[in-house]
């Protein structure tokens, strides 16, 4: 695999992000920053988790009905995937296209392990050539496009409902900035996690085993090793409780004690509470018709919907304008 090297996000933007994010009246903290080494590895684990099945829905969907969604298609195709994480899923894509063309897949990840487990899921796929992007995905979807040869269509994956990580204004301008970069014909098939019941929801972030509560926790562990800080794990909790009202899962970390913290590669000390919280992700859910909805408005009309029913959740495939 030829991997871009340019970094990820520098330290200094760490710290730039963690000063105005803890600083808030809620303290936040990127889910990005989730995704290091070890994070990307706890997630591969929640996926396999029988109480997180939002993984195994998307994977049938792909698996059967990746031929409908490239058939729609022009050729040839560029592929990119935007959070490509281990690649698992998009397999299905690059087999189907593999049949038919020579086919140039862009994994984009800020996680450079994501990136090394992606190559080695689908490097051996025939007459597919893998250039990942060590990038935040707007960045890197702008080096892929610079790339992209002439009478190439691209199709852009955006899989994972990683778009309900977003709150559903600045999931909108996200896609509209994805579509600015675009030509007309391009397609991004979307992918939306679906209503279903709380006590389900709440089961898939918060699982028995304690693996999402570790991922959760990872994080402060990132900014230990990354700005020498000396956040104590065992001194905070995994929560996930169900907004309904926003109709969105959000993890905190929810401080046992009053204490503070020193993070001195971001020069600064912070004050918790007693429970007092970090927010650090958001997981909205969806009805069939909000991706339908949303396409005119970021600039794609919707051209099919694939539903699995097991685990509601949803493939909608989207083409510029």
């Amino acid at each position: 695999m030829d991997l871009a090297t340019v970094n990820r996000t520098t330290r200094a933007g760490l710290a730039e992000d963690i000063r105005q994010c803890l600083a808030k009246g809620q303290k936040e903290l990127p889910s990005k920053y989730l995704y290091d080494e070890i994070g990307s590895a706890l997630f591969e684990v929640i996926t396999l988790l029988p109480e997180y099945g939002l993984s195994r829905a998307e994977e049938r969907i792909l698996h059967q009905h990746a031929d409908e969604i490239v058939t729609q298609l022009q050729r040839p195709i560029t592929v990119v995937e935007l959070g490509s994480g281990s690649g698992k899923k998009t397999r299905w894509i690059l087999e189907t296209l593999s049949r038919s063309q020579s086919t140039r897949y862009y994994p984009i990840d800020i996680s450079a392990a994501a990136l090394i487990r992606s190559h080695s899921e689908l490097g051996k796929i025939p007459f597919v050539s893998i250039v990942g992007f060590e990038r935040d995905y707007l960045d890197g979807l702008r080096e892929v496009v610079a790339r992209r040869q002439s009478g190439d269509q691209l199709l852009v994956l955006f899989l994972g409902s990683t778009v309900g990580n977003f709150d559903r204004p600045a999931a909108e301008v996200f896609l509209s900035g994805v579509r600015r970069q675009l030509e007309v014909g391009d397609a991004l098939p979307l992918a939306t996690d679906l209503e279903k019941p709380i006590r389900q929801l709440e089961l898939a972030y918060d699982d028995p085993l304690g693996v999402t509560a570790a991922f959760n926790l990872n994080i402060l562990a990132v900014i230990n090793h990354e700005l020498d800080a000396d956040f104590d794990l065992a001194k905070f909790e995994h929560l996930a409780p169900y907004n309904a009202q926003e109709r969105r899962i959000e993890m905190h970390l929810r401080s046992r004690i009053s204490h503070s913290v020193k993070i001195r590669g971001a020069g600064l000390s912070v004050a918790f509470g007693a429970g007092e919280t970090i927010w650090t992700e958001s997981c909205h859910k969806f009805d069939l018709r909000e991706a339908w909805e949303m396409a005119p408005r970021a600039g794609f009309r919707s051209k099919g919907q694939w539903v699995d029913r097991e685990w509601p959740f949803a493939e909608t495939l989207w083409v510029a304008d």
